[in-house]
């Protein structure tokens, strides 16, 4: 279940009598848990509680020990099941205890607690979000509104549609989200005093509409006509009486069609249910990720799941612009004039979002903004001065039509409470209403789009002329800049989506931006074309960017396509916070692995290098130059070379079948086979790939040779093998295959003489692990799906197991979808090995001998059990710790203290390598 189910599930049950014997598990079930997982705990076979009172508790490993209880003991009740020494031996993680009345919990973990009404805890699920395995942060803990809201526009939106299906179709798509956008800003308005009346929207359609709503559209029409028809003309319009006590609101938002879906007596008392939340309670930051989802087929099954952290925001503003603002304020000190200076430089900074969705970074450069600002009046003793940061410095592309009105309307609301904030009540309504009527958020395609037009620069005159929101006519050319000159920051978290993933659309959207630039486009990442948009952008204005990306552009073969592209044209990277967790509302989502990167034009000196170090802190350091690996070294790019740049044994690729599945086997095939003919036993060998060194599967294939064909072939089972290799090889396509049926005995593509010694590297391997997945193996032969050293010694299974390879092999390899991608080419041949000495091999093989040793001692455990990196043995661990210090002391004397040092010395070794051969 996401945020949104859990919301409504907990909601219904507090409307629900209490009953304290079903309470327990009722309370489960609305986070998620399946049916039999309630049954195991109603018959006591996972249900360890020992609470003593009337109805029992009920205990659930791992999660919650909860307790309905008799009236007025709610307290005693909860100390009962902290102090219960069964709490702490099955780990959970919450207790809660109430009587129907009220309700008392606690998060054992943090020591959080809550105590409310009974029928108000609704208010607070996102403090139990865990229990339904979604990790949650502070903001969406502090303000279940959000969620709540979401939910029930949601049950409204079904609902509405279900009964007017045509406002579902594509041609009414728009009027629907366009009419929840309308409601949005009744709900809000009618809490926040920008109508005169309290409830004046809800309580209207309420007296107004028939007990089974079959009037509602029509009461909601005429009230969206009087917000759009000004007081001067009231008169003229015929409105009735109980419409003209609604406000002229204009700004679009009620402009053009006031028609309205017709509503259910249902869905009339959703709409009056969602009235009924207190809307000055809203998040413009939060809700907007939410509620966008509403209106999204393809999202609505993971409503709540998109929202993205304010930290998480403040990673790109904060190094992009606001850190550089705040320390501005801070020399300011008390200095008026400064002061001023400061004050005047922010009216004019720019922010695009070229991917802004709902609007969540520019709201949050937005409010971040006004807070400087009113730190900057009250420091001047100008508290109440009316603020000099113009909404519409704040502009956004976005391609869904919704999503952009709801990331304007976002911006208003936000607006409109930092006034409140710092300035009062009485003058943010002042000023608040009529709405403006321009438009600054575009809803277009972004990659398509002319983003000087969009965000011009000073002193052109250039005019975009796109669809605008709110209803206003599609003609209407962008408004100018209200202060120009100034400063322009581009920030966002556009589409990731590699090469494979995108959709024929997207596919075009690239070779809009990249056919006459580039010819290795194709497997770039999607998010490249925004960087190079950047770029292109850069070329007519001084600006500074910022964007949330998978690591993948900074890794493997991207780097040396993308970033060439992006350096001539005169960027450097500004600042860059490595890999770290983008995580959202998804249940069970670790979230995904992310990097962000600040470019610049004309600047020089120092720049920031920001990481988060494995405690969660955050560490960073200011250096010359960071490099499209995201290192503190010069801009290189790592090529492929087709024989080892230092002096290492040569790696191959395995051989390749092609064979139907023919020439390979199971234990139990081979074994049948050699019951029946032991003498074939010669020419059948292990078959070692990723999944069986990986996993210990056991798999055999057929290995002959061209002197042993003849004979190989007078065994029947072979034979019988060799036949249907050939027939399938006849039937390709392919010449080369067809060739083969010649020699069906044999693979296609031979890489070995069979039967050697081999270190074995998968070609493809889980990230989540802290070394990669090499084995070492007596004898077989070598899959295509990984690569090896035949016959090597055992010094090279040392450098393999090495953090100080798996570094080098992410950042210049790259990844498939998330999983390590491995390469010869890339990346063992362009690995810096330096001279090794003869005490270094044999420090070398002694740790690589103490790795092997540690696994033996687990047999049977596979390396995946192994290299489970929560469940990975002492021994094992600290053999690898050792083996990362001999090799890293060979190196530098001493161990590196993290990675980015590790590469800095891997790139300088491998640029004096590079250096040397092309001499």
């Amino acid at each position: 279940m996401n945020a949104v189910e859990i919301e409504q599930a907990i909601s219904e049950l507090a409307e629900q009598p209490f009953d304290p014997a079903e309470f327990p598990y009722a309370f489960l079930t609305a986070f998620g848990n399946k049916d039999t997982t309630i049954k195991r705990l109603r018959s006591g076979g996972t249900n360890k509680s020992d609470f003593a009172g009337p109805w029992g508790g009920v205990l659930q490993t791992n999660n919650i020990h909860l307790a309905a209880c008799a009236p007025g003991a709610v307290a005693e009740a909860l100390a009962a099941l902290r102090a219960s020494p069964l709490t702490a031996r099955a780990k959970a993680k919450f207790i809660l205890a109430t009587d129907g009345v009220e309700l008392e919990a606690e998060d054992i973990t943090s020591g959080e607690t809550i105590a409310c009404r009974y029928v108000d805890f609704p208010d607070h699920f996102g403090f139990f979000l865990p229990l339904a395995g979604i990790s949650t942060v502070k903001q969406i803990r502090e303000s279940a509104f959000d969620i709540r809201a979401t939910s029930r526009l949601n049950r409204l939106y079904v609902e509405l549609i279900k009964d007017n299906p045509d406002w579902g179709s594509s041609d009414r798509r728009d009027d629907m989200n366009h009419f929840m956008a309308r409601l949005i800003f009744c709900f809000f308005a009618e809490d926040t005093d920008i109508f005169a009346t309290e409830r004046l929207f809800t309580a209207t359609v309420d007296r107004m509409s028939d007990r089974d709503g079959a009037n509602t559209h029509e009461v909601i029409g005429e009230i969206f006509r009087a917000m759009n028809t000004p007081i001067a003309k009231r008169a003229e319009a015929k409105l009735p009486r109980w419409a003209d006590a609604f406000p002229y609101v204009n700004g679009g938002l009620f402009s053009g069609s006031t028609d309205v879906p017709r509503f259910s007596k249902i869905a009339q008392r959703y709409l009056s249910h969602i009235g009924g939340l207190d809307w000055t309670q809203i998040n413009p930051d939060i809700f907007g990720s939410m509620i966008q989802a509403v209106a999204d087929e393809e999202e609505r099954s993971v409503l709540g799941m998109h929202y993205t952290s304010v930290p998480n925001i403040l990673k790109v503003l904060n190094p992009l612009f606001l850190d550089d603002l705040r320390a501005e304020l801070e020399a300011a000190g008390d200095n008026t004039r400064k002061l001023a200076n400061l004050r005047a430089r922010m009216a004019k900074i720019r922010v695009f979002d070229p991917a802004c969705g709902s609007g969540n970074f520019l709201v949050i450069a937005y409010k971040e903004m006004r807070a400087i600002e009113a730190e900057i009046n009250r420091r001047r003793g100008e508290a109440d001065r009316r603020t000099d940061i113009p909404l519409t410095n704040y502009r956004g592309i976005e391609l869904r039509s919704f999503s952009a009105e709801i990331a304007r309307l976002a911006l208003i609301i936000a607006e409109y409470q930092c006034d409140v904030t710092y300035r009062g009540q009485k003058e943010a309504l002042a000023e608040f209403l009529p709405l403006d009527a321009q438009n600054w958020i575009t809803c277009g395609n972004a990659l398509r789009l002319d983003w000087l037009s969009v965000c011009p620069p000073t002193g052109t005159g250039v005019k975009f002329q796109a669809d605008d929101l709110f209803m206003s006519p599609l003609d209407q050319a962008q408004i100018d800049f209200e202060n120009e000159g100034g400063e322009t920051y581009i920030c966002g978290n556009p589409p990731y989506k590699g090469g494979t993933e995108q959709d024929q659309a997207q596919k075009d959207d690239m070779a809009w931006v990249f056919n006459n630039i580039s010819k290795t486009w194709k497997s770039l990442d999607y998010i490249a074309g925004w960087f190079f948009k950047f770029a292109d952008y850069s070329q007519h204005t001084s600006a500074g960017c910022a964007f949330v990306t998978t690591n993948s552009i900074c890794q493997g073969e991207q780097v040396a396509r993308l970033w060439p592209l992006i350096f001539s044209r005169g960027l450097r990277i500004s600042f860059a916070h490595t890999a770290f967790k983008w995580s959202n509302l998804a249940s069970h989502n670790a979230g995904v692995t992310v990097v962000i990167v600040g470019l610049s034009s004309g600047s020089t000196g120092p720049v920031r290098l920001i990481q988060t170090a494995p405690d969660k802190r955050v560490e960073e350091r200011s250096v010359q130059n960071i490099n499209a690996y995201l290192v503190p070294f010069k801009n290189v790019e790592v090529t492929t070379s087709t024989k080892a740049l230092s002096d290492v044994a040569p790696m191959i690729t395995g051989s390749k079948p092609v064979d139907g599945g023919s020439l390979l086997m199971t234990k139990e095939e081979r074994d049948s086979l050699i019951a029946a003919e032991s003498s074939c036993k010669k020419y059948i060998l292990p078959y070692l790939g990723a999944n069986e060194t990986i996993k210990g599967l056991l798999r055999f294939c057929i290995w002959v040779r061209k002197n042993e064909a003849e004979e190989a072939a007078k065994h029947k089972g072979l034979s019988q093998r060799f036949a249907m290799v050939r027939e399938m090889r006849e039937k390709s396509k392919k010449p080369l295959t067809r060739e083969g049926a010649l020699t069906p005995y044999a693979f296609q593509q031979i890489r070995q003489k069979g039967g050697e010694k081999m270190i074995v590297v998968p070609g493809h391997s889980s990230e989540s692990r802290t070394y990669l997945p090499v084995s070492l193996h007596p004898s077989g032969i070598l899959s295509n799906s990984a690569f090896g050293i035949l016959n090597s010694d055992h010094y090279y299974f040392a450098i393999l197991s090495s953090n100080l390879h798996l570094v080098w092999i992410e950042s210049i390899c790259g990844q498939l979808e998330t999983r390590i991608r491995y390469s010869t080419t890339l990346g063992w041949n362009t690995f810096p090995v330096p001279k090794l000495t003869d005490k270094n091999r044999a420090d070398l093989t002694a740790a690589a001998e103490g790795i092997l040793l540690a696994r033996e001692a687990h047999f049977p455990a596979t390396i995946a059990n192994l290299y489970d990196p929560e469940k990975m043995p002492a021994n094992l661990r600290a053999a690898h710790d050792h083996n990362d210090e001999v090799l890293e002391r060979i190196y530098i004397g001493r161990r590196f203290r993290n990675d980015t040092e590790r590469l800095e010395k891997l790139f300088e070794m491998y640029t004096k390598m590079t250096t040397k051969v092309s001499a």
